[in-house]
């Protein structure tokens, strides 16, 4: 009987072996045919670079010509599987850490001219006199005005080690010329831009990305808002807009406010660095003050997992609109030169078990296109409490707030820096403005950027306009030129609608024209606190905290 056990123990482990061995030689056998075929095509791309570099008729610039071939072969993957040359990596780096050296500006170019369109508080640029609306004419020797230069030429131009100067010659909105020897320094572009109590009882922070320190940015403005503030009953993180960054930040900001050993997000690829789990591994900072998440459609990535893992664990209440989808984790792989890969080496899994990428980049039409996932192939899940939560499109929020989309007055007016000049305009004939939470624009005022735009020549088209240049060539075409003349009639109509078009949609116009104007005066942080007066999404978040029937029963199943 015993013998009868051996041998069939024999037989299976026989049968087990040959089965493990087998399936070791078709990994190995489809290791060795990928080998093969990378190996085949990188010799039929290096040969091909070398004939067309010896025989085109004209000549190529070898870095260009490859670059080229790089970002195409890359963009057949996903938008975020990047190739990093020696010269965009201080960029890089700069996304990652948030950190460069240089005056703390961010410029623009615009018709030939190359425009500041903001100095950092406390930069060295705002402390030597640098404002909103200044052209910068001059850097060091080179001339920028009417230049080939463009933008990242120009901000690599102001940029180099601290402690280093550099001149910057300036034409103030006055038509003065001014001269500037500026010292650079390290400048931190901060995550936390504003925190502070939009009441007695709510307290506000916005988080505008998730690069080094920002975490402990978020831990010390909660901290300074509840020492402050003892009245403090409530908490809106806003997280519109963010595109997201660093893994860690986003986790170690989610371990604030969720219990220590609470699992915060899997990351799932096809290598086994990359299949992880990550725990919450600090005590936290407050797991009983109520809050509410902002996000819309430019919430992403890093975004998703704060607002996601408040969901799953019922911390929080999200309100807004639906976030990006963005449910991809890129890490970096050094190359040879100095340069880098971005890859994306897997996906992010929030605690119920949902996965929020929106788009199937594996998977694509016959066109070549990704596609959205649809909805028949969307699962559910279930938060901690047993709410229903969907994978596979970004996180929908528990309160949503309808967006209103602009009108085309309302672009075009951003768009060609009407709202910028006038702001600029108004700043140099009014020193002073009240405190930011207190600055409304008047009706005096808004009448006097009516008649700026007018001073501008001020136009724009609509589609209704389009349309009818549309019909117009197909009267042409079929022969009905003598109806054209009803056409323009109905064209001249239009056109004095569209005058009245910067009245109707004062309501929209407005806010961002206020905003402007304060962002003069108090820069970023004031323009954030004067938006507590109008901003729709921050009202209706605040509304939640303060229900505490509603707050509860949003968070049960």
């Amino acid at each position: 009987m015993l013998a009868s056990k051996t041998s069939t123990r024999k037989k299976i482990f026989i049968v087990f072996a040959i089965g493990f061995f087998s399936l070791g030689f078709v990994f190995k056998d489809k290791f060795y045919d990928n080998y093969f075929e990378i190996s085949k095509n990188i010799d039929i791309f290096t040969r091909l670079v070398r004939e067309i570099n010896m025989t085109y008729v004209d000549e190529i610039e070898p870095n260009k010509f490859v670059r080229t071939g790089i970002d195409a072969m890359l963009r057949s993957l996903d938008p975020y599987t990047q190739f990093i040359s020696a010269s965009e990596i201080e960029d890089y780096r700069f996304m990652s850490t948030g950190q460069y050296g240089g005056i703390g500006a961010t410029i623009t170019k615009r018709n030939g001219k190359v425009i500041v369109v903001e100095p950092y508080p406390e930069s060295p640029a705002y402390k030597s006199g640098i404002r909103a609306g200044d052209e910068i004419l001059q850097i060091d020797n080179e001339k920028v005005e009417n230049s080939k230069f463009e933008n990242t030429d120009i901000r690599n131009l102001l940029r180099g080690q601290p402690k280093t100067k550099v001149k910057v010659v300036i034409r103030k909105p006055s038509g003065n010329i001014e001269t500037y020897l500026i010292e650079r320094e390290e400048i931190k572009v901060k995550n936390v831009p504003y925190y502070g109590m939009i009441d007695n009882e709510t307290g506000y922070i916005i988080l505008t990305g998730f690069t080094k320190d920002a975490a402990n940015e978020v831990k010390q403005a909660f901290e300074s808002l509840k020492s402050q503030n003892a009245q403090m009953k409530g908490l809106i993180l806003d997280l519109r807009g963010n595109p997201g960054g660093l893994l860690f930040e986003a986790i170690e900001i989610a371990n604030l406010f969720i219990p220590k050993g609470e699992k915060v997000v899997e990351t799932k690829g096809k290598m086994e660095s990359s299949m992880k789990v990550y725990i919450a591994k600090n005590n936290p900072l407050d797991l009983e003050i109520p809050i509410t998440v902002l996000i819309n459609g430019k919430s992403a990535s890093a975004s998703e997992i704060v607002s996601g893992v408040l969901q799953d664990l019922d911390r929080g209440v999200i309100v807004g609109r639906k976030s990006f989808g963005k449910g991809l984790v890129q890490a970096t792989r050094p190359l040879s030169y100095n340069t880098q890969l971005k890859v994306t080496t897997s996906k992010y899994y929030t605690p119920s078990g949902r996965c929020i990428q929106a788009i199937d980049y594996g998977n694509r039409d016959e066109e070549g296109s990704a596609t959205k996932i649809p909805d028949s192939l969307k699962k559910a899940f279930k938060t901690k409490a047993g709410r229903t939560v969907y994978d596979g499109g970004g996180i929908e929020p528990d309160v949503v707030v309808e967006d209103k989309e602009w009108h085309k007055i309302t672009e075009e007016l951003l768009s060609q820096f009407i709202i910028f000049d006038f702001a600029t305009e108004f700043a140099m004939k009014n020193p002073t403005i009240p405190p930011a939470r207190n600055f409304k624009i008047s009706d005096a005022i808004y009448n006097e950027f009516i008649q700026f735009a007018q001073n501008k020549m001020f136009k724009f088209d609509t589609k209704s306009e389009k349309q009818i240049e549309q019909t117009e060539k197909i009267f042409d075409a079929e022969g009905y030129s003598d109806l054209k003349s009803d056409l323009q009639e109905l064209k001249n109509k239009l056109t004095n609608k569209k005058k009245d078009d910067i009245l109707k949609y004062k309501s929209e116009i407005l806010p961002l024209l206020q905003k402007e104007i304060v962002a003069r005066y108090y820069l970023m942080p004031g323009a954030i606190e004067n938006s507590f007066l109008y901003d729709n999404d921050i009202a209706q978040a605040a509304k939640v905290l303060k229900d505490k029937s509603r707050y509860d029963a949003l968070l049960k199943k």
